[in-house]
């Protein structure tokens, strides 16, 4: 199995936690992370203006937030593989957290 590196070209915010992303081989997705932030790392992400504070990281190529979180690119290139998984640990995340 080929594990393609992709890399964040660029990103825009269209909505509430919901970023359309460019990628280096000219894909995009639109992703809407708003059911995957739950957590010490992603939960605080729910706070619109620390999400709106999403940057690019040049040196690993993917979206990073001031407080550490970050996503590997090849999550965000292939977002609708991993959306379910996510969105299940999330929950157990906000379960632990109760």
């Amino acid at each position: 199995m080929e594990h393609r590196i992709y890399k964040v070209e660029s990103f825009r915010i269209v909505g509430p936690h919901i970023l359309r992303v460019t990628f280096d081989d000219a894909t995009e997705q639109i992703i809407d992370f708003k059911p995957i932030l739950a957590g010490e790392l992603f939960g605080p992400l729910k706070d619109q203006a620390l999400f709106e504070q999403v940057t690019v990281d040049p040196e690993v190529n993917t979206l990073v937030w001031p407080n550490g979180a970050a996503f590997d690119p090849e999550t965000l290139h292939d977002w609708p593989e991993f959306v379910d998984a996510l969105t299940t640990h999330a929950k157990e995340w906000e379960s632990v957290a109760a």
